[in-house]
């Protein structure tokens, strides 16, 4: 049964709430009809744990031990985590996911959907937080939970496997195939951006870390309703113009779907974004999280709520990780939205779009800000002010110094057919580069008569003491410091030359890097306080 597992309120194509491809029996439909998911977004949760720990958290040691944690990255393609720029400076990529999980009481009465109890979990919210290594920006990009992917092979610490998937499977199914670490590893996969931590929040605390805030304003154009004749929806009602929200209320925006935009997932993602900015903007506006009390019952919800990574599973890098994002002014954070297009291999479902998300992934992995404004980083904005930031604990270690070039032994094998395969690999072209190679220095380069199959060309290590070893050879091609990649697939240094490497003595220079993120990514700036959700018709009183 297609999307069988697939929970919530519909697909993007589908405004009426139906989800295509569970079957033909009234039953799956019925069943889907259910689970009408809570929608809240994980990354307000985390962002408003973050915040609060700049606030009181160091008082509260004695919430480590409850603190869950679970494997970074279960998948085989290990980036290695962000790596310091030429100034020392380190940027930060944290996912959040927001998990369905019903698996007790306080879920399953928040969740409801009494069939899904105790079963499965998907990662109905996925959201790449980005911080600039010199700390002047931060960048947010949501998939949409109906994004279509290639899921990479998963492994359990108990040893099970899950192999990679054969066919497009729906990004939110990532959880059920070991759990955060498998979406982390399908982020990487996809993105190729080095995610060092995650965040995954359930249901538990949301209405009482709402209440905590204080309330938080957000805006309708017109009056909104969001119930369907047959009872669908979150439940949300408020008059045209600007609310505060709170506790329960504040929890209906962020499931909101039916009412907002067009009626779709993608509408409730832009509406999160506008909660989350008007949430940081409280925040910097007044410390409303000041009563000891209110404090206390925020960070046990939030803990109790949480499950992260082993790098973030003390209240003290917890601590450090809120005053790293603190440094960011409201009005350089930018949510956006993964550029997508309706697939057409899955109906009601859609896929990254060709070009543009590609230009946000590659602008999250150069570390240029979404925003189009630059960075604090002289090398980067000559008439920017010098950066105070400093790298997130815990920053990555500096690679070993280089060998002499003469004693780093190199093997160079031919991927230049490209991963798509639509290009023959071109003959001897290991040879080729290997002799490039030894012109340079590397006496020890060799061809191997090993193939593969790469669309850019890239340096893989195996031991962590070959990374300084790995990057000189890098440098001495021009190739960038992202090229450079440990695994447990090679053994000792290999150079595989890609499809943007098939003629002469250096690869083919990727197009300049975009300077800001498409429109397709619908970017929303933090100080944005004019933002109001469009309503749908029909969802008006």
């Amino acid at each position: 049964m297609r999307h069988s597992s697939v929970r919530g309120e519909g697909a993007p194509a589908q405004p009426d709430g139906d989800i295509s491809g569970g079957g033909s029996g009234s039953g799956g439909h019925k069943r889907r009809g259910r689970r009408r998911v809570l929608r809240w977004v994980s990354s307000v949760l985390a962002f408003l744990i973050l915040a609060t720990a700049a606030g009181g958290y160091l008082y509260y040691r004695h919430l480590n031990g409850s603190i869950k944690t679970d494997v970074l990255n279960l998948g085989e393609n290990k980036l290695g985590g962000s790596k310091p720029n030429a100034f020392g400076q380190t940027p930060l990529n944290i996912l959040l996911i927001g998990s369905d999980a019903r698996d007790d009481a306080a879920n399953q009465a928040l969740g409801g959907a009494k069939d899904t109890f105790d079963g499965p979990p998907l990662a109905d919210v996925q959201m790449l937080l980005h911080l600039s290594a010199d700390r002047s920006n931060m960048s947010v990009v949501s998939m949409p939970r109906d994004t279509m992917l290639m899921m990479p092979k998963c492994t359990e610490p108990g040893g099970k496997v899950h192999q990679a998937s054969r066919g497009l499977v729906q990004t939110n199914e990532s959880l059920s195939r070991g759990g955060p670490g498998c979406t982390v590893a399908a982020w990487q996969e996809l993105t190729h951006i080095p995610i060092d931590h995650f965040m995954m929040i359930d249901f538990k605390g949301v209405v009482t870390m709402a209440d905590a805030i204080g309330g938080v304003p957000v805006c309708v154009q017109q009056n909104v309703e969001s119930r369907t004749k047959d009872g669908k929806g979150s439940g949300l009602k408020l008059p045209a113009g600007t609310n505060t929200i709170q506790g329960e209320q504040a929890l209906q925006w962020l499931r909101t779907r039916y009412g907002f935009e067009d009626g779709t997932d993608l509408g409730r993602t832009h509406a999160q974004h506008m909660y989350m900015n008007s949430m940081a903007r409280e925040f910097r506006k007044n410390a409303k999280l000041s009563n000891p009390v209110k404090l206390n019952s925020l960070a046990q919800a939030a803990i109790k709520a949480m499950v992260v990574d082993p790098g973030l599973n003390k209240i003290d890098k917890l601590y450090d990780l809120s005053m790293e994002l603190k440094k960011v002014p409201t009005g350089r954070i930018t949510m956006t939205t993964m550029p997508w297009v309706y697939s057409t291999r899955e109906e009601g479902r859609v896929e990254p779009k060709p070009g543009e998300a590609e230009d946000v992934f590659r602008m999250v992995r150069e570390d240029i800000a979404l925003d189009g404004k630059g960075s604090g980083n002289p090398a980067a904005d000559p008439s920017a002010p010098a950066a105070s930031g400093t790298p997130a604990a815990p920053s990555q270690p500096a690679a070993d110094p280089a060998a002499p070039a003469a004693k780093i032994p190199v093997t160079v094998r031919n991927a230049t057919g490209g991963k798509d395969g639509a290009q023959t690999r071109v003959k001897g072209r290991a040879d080729d580069v290997a002799a490039i190679l030894v012109g340079k220095g590397f006496t020890k380069a060799l061809a191997n008569t090993q193939t593969a199959a790469e669309d850019t060309t890239v340096v893989r290590f195996s031991s962590p003491d070959q990374a300084g070893d790995a990057a000189a050879v890098a440098t001495a091609l021009g190739l960038p410091a992202s090229s450079v990649e440990k695994s447990d697939d090679v053994t000792g240094i290999v150079l595989f030359v890609g499809k943007d490497w098939r003629t002469g003595n250096a690869p083919t220079p990727p197009p300049p890097a975009p300077t800001k993120a498409p429109d397709s990514a619908r970017p929303l700036n933090g100080d944005d306080d004019k933002e109001c959700m469009a309503i749908q018709p029909g969802f008006t009183w």
